[in-house]
């Protein structure tokens, strides 16, 4: 497991290379729109439903609206969010879906991405699939899409959509659930960064589900 001075490390080989980068170009890249003080430019964008802004030069990362501080594993997913905008020109969503397994290396984190976030997401809500609409509709503003027997699209980024989906069992079968990705998301993320990323989007949302059960 990565320690703290891993993903701060991380975020700064990051942000030195975005300092080069020029924000305005960027934020057309991103999904992010430009807000300029004197002496600095603020990018801003949301993610999982809170604004972000990064303000160059020093690519600094914070909430406009709030005094929390952003974790620093989000603060390199972010990052490398911006950089994978950067280098790929900022391709748009792409309405198909992929797995996680096809994703390029995927196979390699699969372990990682069944711990972090696919079997918390049948354990909340395999046997109430019910729930998990109005707690992402809640959280995220997430949709309804038509896959499995329940399922929602999350905006995660201006540019990322992650697909939340649950079969429910029956007498036979047990209930299952997945996470899907826009296929453009690995212009993006490496495959290390979408198992944090679908990690970060179920967490919260099992909180919800356990808080719902009284």
């Amino acid at each position: 497991m990565a320690r703290e001075d891993d993903y701060r490390n991380a975020a700064a080989i990051a942000r030195s290379d975005l300092a080069e980068k020029d924000p305005v170009l960027l934020a057309g890249r991103c999904g992010g729109e430009i807000k300029g003080d004197e002496g600095e430019t603020r990018l801003e964008l949301v993610f999982l439903g809170k604004r972000i802004q990064a303000v160059w030069p020093d690519v600094r990362l914070s909430r406009p609206d709030s005094d929390e501080e952003v974790p620093i594993q989000q603060q390199v997913l972010l990052l490398h969010y911006l950089q994978g905008a950067w280098s790929s020109s900022g391709p748009p969503v792409s309405g198909d879906w992929m797995a996680f397994q096809d994703v390029p290396d995927g196979k390699f984190y699969q372990d990682a991405f069944q711990r972090r976030a696919k079997a918390p997401l049948l354990k909340a809500f395999g046997e109430r699939p019910e729930l998990l609409p109005d707690l992402a509709r809640t959280a995220y503003a997430a949709e309804r899409v038509d896959l499995g027997d329940v399922a929602v699209a999350v905006k995660a980024l201006p540019m990322i959509r992650v697909a939340l989906v649950i079969w429910a069992g029956d007498e036979e079968f047990p209930p299952e659930g997945n996470i899907l990705f826009d296929r453009n998301i690995v212009s993006y993320f490496s495959a290390e960064d979408i198992a944090w990323l679908a990690g970060m989007i179920v967490y919260p949302l099992m909180g919800m589900a356990a808080a719902s059960a009284g």
